[in-house]
């Protein structure tokens, strides 16, 4: 009879939780080594200033949950209370599971549903190209700093920009997995980020960033990320050319 219980309790469980309303999400976190004590979800504030908490939650055995409702997806933070740093997750509707690592928040595994799984694997590919080229970095800093610190101190632009390509030489593999990664994860919040970046950056033409946008999918069009990098572009469209009057665009 117990175990007739038991397993109409779990059944109850596992349909309850796949019956999510849309947008509501569920955090379930675990954080080794931790008992107790209190754990913040966050968000950033307009223009990235400060943090604030939307929701504080008890560890109980070292497990927490947050339970919520969000319009659309977004960058939130789990803060650990007396655990340093903080850690991003897409904060959208689904499971989203979570296992800190409280000595190393970047070894943390985010999983659940697809943004945050993409994420992780962003994450985790990012730092293996980050590692193999780490050695190069440092080569280049020790052998320029003295150059870098008389170019800055004399606001020398030609020898900045010279260092700088350089640099962006020795960093090709993660900028070219970087900025490439929209058109290959379509579907993936991540991408809607860096294409906001990409139209930040004055490497990227016009054409760049819309040919980038074009192909992420309609869902992300409709975010707030999604929303502001069309609006960039329509801006780019009504700017005249140089030496060209505005007058003489329609």
């Amino acid at each position: 009879m117990k175990k007739l219980i038991l397993l109409v309790a779990v059944a109850f469980t596992v349909f309850s939780c796949k019956n999510l309303a849309e947008g509501e999400y569920i955090v379930t976190g675990k954080v080794k080594g931790v008992k107790t004590g209190l754990v913040f979800l966050e968000k950033q504030g307009p223009m990235g200033m400060g943090f604030a908490a939307i929701d504080t939650v008890k560890i109980v055995d070292g497990a927490f949950e947050f339970k919520g409702k969000t319009n659309e997806p977004e960058i939130h933070f789990i803060q650990i209370d007396k655990v340093n740093g903080k850690l991003p997750i897409i904060l959208e509707g689904g499971e989203i599971n979570v296992e800190v690592n409280k000595d190393s928040l970047v070894k943390s595994k985010i999983s659940g549903t697809y943004s945050n799984e993409e994420f992780t694997k962003f994450n985790n590919e990012s730092e293996k190209i980050q590692k193999r080229l780490q050695g190069k970095v440092m080569e280049f800093q020790m052998k320029n700093r003295t150059a870098i610190e008389e170019a800055q101190k004399n606001n020398d632009t030609a020898a900045l920009n010279k260092l700088r390509k350089e640099y962006d030489i020795i960093q090709k593999d993660i900028t070219d997995y970087t900025f490439g990664y929209p058109k290959t994860h379509p579907k993936s919040f991540i991408s809607v980020l860096i294409v906001q970046m990409m139209a930040g950056n004055p490497k990227f033409t016009p054409k760049d960033i819309e040919d980038n946008y074009n192909a992420l999918d309609e869902s992300l069009k409709k975010t707030k990320p999604g929303k502001s990098i069309k609006e960039n572009i329509d801006a780019l469209k009504k700017k005249p050319a140089a030496g060209q009057p505005s007058s003489l665009i329609k």
